[in-house]
């Protein structure tokens, strides 16, 4: 499973939805994972691939890791897996 595929099924399941619903340009908020699903999504994804996320749920304007769009966020994961694993 690419990396896309496994972002999007961890953010379909906080959301509570198929990964066929959920679009590349739909933000966390049009799916309605509120700040804990946010928070539990990015604990996942740390998990799932072993690195780890700068990312700062008491501001998350501040954070380094992009949560726009599932777009963004899945270039991010992307980014940090070949910057933390080489």
């Amino acid at each position: 499973m690419s990396i896309k595929d496994q972002v999007i099924a961890i953010i379909a399941a906080q959301a509570m939805l198929e990964p066929a619903d959920i679009g590349l340009e739909n933000s966390l908020e049009d799916i309605g994972i509120d700040s804990l699903g946010l928070v539990e999504s990015i604990f996942a994804i740390e998990e799932t691939f072993d690195i780890t996320v700068p990312f700062n749920a008491n501001d998350p304007s501040a954070s380094d890791f992009d949560i726009s769009s599932i777009a963004a966020i899945i270039a991010a994961v992307e980014k940090l897996k070949t910057e933390q694993t080489g």
